[in-house]
């Protein structure tokens, strides 16, 4: 029996992402995928499957669906209300959703982006080794309402499971390497960027986030002679008017703003769960010390598993009550209570 997931109502910006496609920016394609990369992990170890499964990402507000059978779902990234058929249920958990209710998911309370995954994952057809959509390659599309999107076997079975929230959703210090053009900024000028109060700007998509501030743009003498070069997501790139734009997974594959710096892999969810006018200061610290930081997040997604926990729930406000086994091994049906030990 296939098992698909209707998408009733879709937000103004939900798409398909997973890790992306590596190994394509030769062909000018870079490698796209989910703005938060953590969020698919969290996933990942909620329903006990693989990271690299498709899931729904949310920009800034959900929408509802129905599953035409039983299903897990696990929910990540920036908090939203949820809802299953009027009943809340609890964020960055997994939970099980019946065959016909309606869920329900609201605009971000904590973050920009919001993740839905399937037990199984979403089993839409591959283009060029991934399911994501690649919104500024022309790989798929957002999602609309009325969509219907199959869903993989389940190996799986637990629900109600959790794990601790993340500290990524209230902006904060972001870590920076030097990059290709730092050395052509004057001292003055570096000291002033990463001593500079920032604020995610309203202008920010899967592509980049400007960086909005106050006083004067940053600039370098040679600027203008820039030749066009590769550049990476996580580059901060310093455009005409003196703002920084910090290049997010769907950047082009090369450009010819300076770049002040980049951005670690690891402090990128930071940047992309930033909401408009939410505080940033950049920080800048020796390539050592950066690959010591990757190294430590990379342990860290790798135990995620082990820090999922049950999730504690009233029974008062559980659908399925009846269909737990509450009792199982605490009494025996053949024991003689007054002569023998249950």
């Amino acid at each position: 029996m296939t098992v698909h997931l209707t998408i009733t109502t879709a937000g103004p910006a939900m798409s398909l992402q997973d890790q992306g496609r590596p190994g394509y920016r030769a062909e000018g394609l870079t490698v796209g995928g989910a703005a938060d990369r953590t969020a698919l992990i969290e996933g990942s170890a909620l329903l006990g499957q693989d990271a690299g499964l498709a899931a729904i990402e949310m920009a800034g507000s959900g929408g509802t669906f129905i599953a035409s059978a039983d299903m897990r779902i696990a929910l990540t990234g920036a908090s939203m209300a949820a809802t299953i058929d009027g009943e809340a249920i609890v964020w960055n958990a997994s939970h099980l959703l019946p065959a016909g209710a309606t869920l329900t998911i609201g605009g971000a309370r904590n973050g920009s982006y919001g993740y839905l995954h399937v037990g199984g994952g979403f089993d839409v057809p591959m283009v060029m080794g991934a399911r994501g959509s690649h919104l500024a390659g022309g790989i798929g599309g957002l999602l609309s309402s009325g969509d219907v999107l199959l869903v993989g076997k389940d190996k799986g079975h637990a629900t109600a499971m959790t794990l601790p929230v993340s500290d990524r959703f209230g902006g904060g210090k972001i870590r920076v390497v030097a990059s290709m053009q730092t050395a052509d900024f004057d001292k003055e000028t570096l000291h002033r960027f990463t001593t500079t109060p920032f604020r995610r700007d309203a202008r920010a998509n899967r592509m980049g986030v400007r960086m909005d501030f106050d006083g004067e743009g940053f600039s370098t003498a040679g600027q203008l002679s820039i030749v066009s070069e590769v550049v990476v997501p996580g580059d901060i790139q310093i455009a005409g008017d003196g703002a920084p734009y910090v290049l997010m997974y769907e950047c082009q594959t090369t450009g010819g703003y300076p770049r002040i710096g980049s951005v670690l892999p690891c402090d990128l969810p930071l940047v992309a769960q930033a909401q408009t006018g939410t505080a940033l200061t950049f920080e800048m610290v020796e390539m050592t010390d950066a690959i010591a930081a990757q190294a430590r997040y990379l342990a860290e997604m790798k135990a995620l598993p082990k820090q999922v926990t049950p999730l504690i729930r009233d029974p008062a406000t559980i659908r399925d009550l009846l269909s737990y086994q509450l009792i199982g091994g605490v009494v025996s049906a053949e024991a003689d209570p007054f002569t023998q030990e249950p």
